[in-house]
């Protein structure tokens, strides 16, 4: 989907019909356009994304995690799809930066995440974008971020490509939340045992206050399906890194975190979006956030000596443009 000219979001499209839905499952953008127009209005509860302490603290940290220590904020950032705004809006209530700039394929999103930025009176700016096609002038922005974003672009080295033209020469790039083959391949079965266990379980008589209705469910199932369409890859850390460099990107690394937080968090997750909201109680919800605290405390200071990279589900990556001509 193309930007209009003057960068103005067309509206979002929550509701396609089933043809449309048919026609997602064989093109890969249709389907994010779809997916994510679809869950942006409930996107940030059903991630539980916040735009307090909690998650400003979240976002700082993991940006620094694989970027390391600035000095001084970024004057200008763009976040490629950028979803609700969760890691931009974030990381400008952290300081990070100062002026920003949202893109997503989905309007919905793009809606979504200015209303937010407007609730929390940030200076942003926003655009419907394909990631392979970034309709921003070359040399625009100091720094180019994105949470969960590259496993939904068909040629990611080609993205990493316009993220180096849009970047101005010596800026960075942080990119977050990617899955890792290795962790992807546990995560999702975790995932699916959790859920049929969860629905099973919750047709016994006793359990039966503890069951969504039939429809919910249903329409998370054809969610579901429609998200193994939207996510097209998974990651080796290495190997994302050698795309990163074939794209001309210079000083890059990357780093992963999450193992036995995502082993607990995936199955929280899933049990949460099986079960009435009623029943999700705060206690509960502290409870999931402690536990997630806790064993990302024991990835990140015990599990990370001594397990390999790429065992870990995120993968996270940063690298700059050259300050002269990107190679390619």
């Amino acid at each position: 989907m193309d930007p209009t000219p003057t960068g103005v979001p067309p509206s979002a499209h929550p509701h396609a019909s089933a043809e449309e839905v048919d026609a997602a499952f064989d093109d890969p953008k249709l389907a994010n356009v779809l997916y994510h127009d679809w869950e942006a209005g409930t996107y940030d509860h059903k991630w539980s994304i916040s735009y307090d302490e909690r998650c400003i603290s979240y976002a700082v940290d993991i940006f620094r995690a694989v970027a390391g220590e600035e000095a001084t904020p970024y004057p200008t950032a763009m976040e490629l799809g950028s979803g609700t705004g969760f890691f931009l809006l974030n990381l400008m209530q952290g300081g990070v930066v100062k002026r920003g700039s949202v893109t997503d394929l989905s309007p919905g999103m793009v809606e979504t995440a200015l209303r937010n930025a407007r609730h929390l009176g940030l200076d942003v700016d926003g655009r419907v974008a394909d990631a392979e096609r970034i309709p921003y002038p070359d040399d625009s922005f100091d720094l180019v971020i994105g949470h969960a974003v590259l496993h939904h672009v068909p040629d990611v080295q080609e993205a990493f490509g316009e993220v180096l033209r849009v970047l101005k020469p010596g800026g960075r790039f942080v990119f977050a939340g990617e899955p890792s083959t290795i962790g992807d391949r546990y995560a999702r079965r975790l995932g699916q045992l959790t859920w049929w266990l969860t629905t099973t379980v919750t047709r016994l008589p006793a359990l039966r206050d503890w069951r969504k209705p039939q429809q919910e469910l249903d329409e998370s199932s054809r969610a579901a399906a429609l998200e193994a369409v939207v996510d097209i890859h998974t990651f080796d850390p290495g190997e994302l890194e050698r795309t990163a460099l074939r794209a001309g990107a210079a000083d890059v690394h990357a780093v992963t975190q999450e193992f036995a937080a995502a082993i607990v968090g995936w199955p929280v997750r899933t049990v949460e979006a099986a079960v009435p909201e009623s029943k999700l109680t705060a206690r509960w919800r502290w409870y999931a956030y402690k536990a997630w605290l806790t064993l990302s405390s024991v990835d990140r200071n015990v599990l990370s000596r001594v397990l390999p990279r790429r065992v870990f589900y995120n993968v996270m990556i940063t690298g700059t443009k050259p300050r002269g001509p990107v190679r390619l």
